[in-house]
């Protein structure tokens, strides 16, 4: 019995012997040994495997001594520690911006080299970034999977609505040095400080236009393609901007949840009601360099700037016309297209320019 039981042993040593000779080898070769009881998902390393455990377990052992913030990886937490010390080591050999993680270095290096290897199955519109793809799929698919608990408003981004939650909070951490100015978001205030700076870091290869935000830049490549990637369910209008399909929505709903305390005037948009109060403030805090001329929206500085640069950025395919504004090349475009958008509630009669109508109107109301 006892030379049995020497036996098996003898067995079992060999055994495990064995099977670690395999997971050696395998590991030296590539190989996946180790596995997670969990999903199944190999691993060729038990240290992987137990980091990947975490997924599950939701164990978080490393935290930041500043915040208490708790990671399940201690490379996330040193990544972390960035936002602390304000260390940004990762720094863009074309530009010279530098970065706090590697990851956003990777994505800012897109807008240099212009690559786009995420495409849109649906429209066939391209990303530089996958996350980028899947939430513009939510444009195809109308899924809005992040909801306000205040209003109950729904968003197709986790971002848009953190952006939303300030408008109930009222909360703008972020203060210009220059001018005081405050602000919701850190983005928000970096674009603002290059009215300060006059920084446009972002050219569109077509024309050589520079912008100070890489956004301008995106919409502004639109009037080169003629892309209109965002449609209207209601009407199938469609828009190069997402900001404008938004806007006009609320032409169909009728929605206006932005209020001016001073005169109880309602707006569709915050950017509206913040435009519309410089008109009691009398704010012009945009100055054109050229003639010293201040103005209360950026807008219209930049659409006075062209009265000294001479530039007509839009063109109409059918008659090869040129115009300053985009507005006005619209207006014409409908001297080809006989589009009368703009109807009158008193008679039906309809109008291709929304002043026409509100002249119109007043043969009704008797105003002068």
């Amino acid at each position: 019995m006892a030379s049995t039981s020497k036996l098996q042993s003898l067995d079992d040593v060999r055994r495990n012997a064995n099977e670690y000779s395999a997971v050696q080898l395998g590991t030296s070769r590539g190989e996946k040994c180790y596995k997670c009881e969990e999903c199944s998902k190999q691993f060729s390393k038990l240290a992987y495997l137990k980091k990947h455990k975490r997924t599950h377990t939701g164990e978080k052992p490393y935290k930041c001594e500043e915040c208490s913030k708790q990671f399940s990886q201690l490379s996330h937490l040193k990544t972390h520690m960035h936002t602390h010390t304000g260390e940004k080591p990762y720094m863009c050999e074309e530009c010279s911006r530098q970065f706090s993680q590697l990851s956003h270095l990777k994505t800012h290096m897109h807008t240099h080299t212009g690559e786009k290897p995420y495409r849109c199955e649906e429209c066939s519109r391209q990303f530089s970034l996958l996350g980028d793809l899947k939430t513009h799929m939510w444009n195809h698919t109308g899924e809005k999977p992040y909801r306000c608990e205040e209003c109950s408003r729904q968003f197709s981004r986790l971002s848009t609505l953190k952006k939303h939650i300030q408008t109930h909070t009222g909360e703008k951490p972020y203060r210009c040095e220059e001018c005081s100015k405050q602000f919701s978001q850190l983005g928000n205030l970096t674009r603002h400080m290059r009215t300060h700076t006059r920084e446009k870091p972002y050219r569109c290869e077509e024309c050589r236009m520079q912008f100070s935000d890489l956004g301008h830049l995106q919409r502004h490549k639109r009037t080169h393609t003629g892309e209109n990637p965002y449609r209207c369910e209601e009407c199938s209008r469609q828009f190069s901007r997402l900001s404008t399909l938004k806007k006009h929505i609320q032409t169909h709903t009728g929605e206006k949840p932005y209020r001016c305390e001073e005169c109880s005037k309602q707006f569709s948009q915050l950017g509206n009601l913040t435009r519309h109060m410089r008109t009691h403030t009398g704010e012009k805090p945009y100055r054109c360099e050229q003639c010293r001329m201040q103005f209360s929206d950026l807008g219209h500085l930049k659409k006075h700037m062209r009265t000294h640069t001479g530039e007509k950025p839009y063109t109409c395919e059918e008659c090869s016309r040129q115009f300053s504004e985009l507005g006005s090349l619209q207006k014409h475009m409908r001297t080809h297209t006989g589009e009368k958008p703009y109807k009158c509630e008193e008679c039906s009669k309809q109008f291709s320019v929304l002043g026409n109508l509100k002249t119109h109107i007043r043969t009704h109301t008797g105003e002068k």
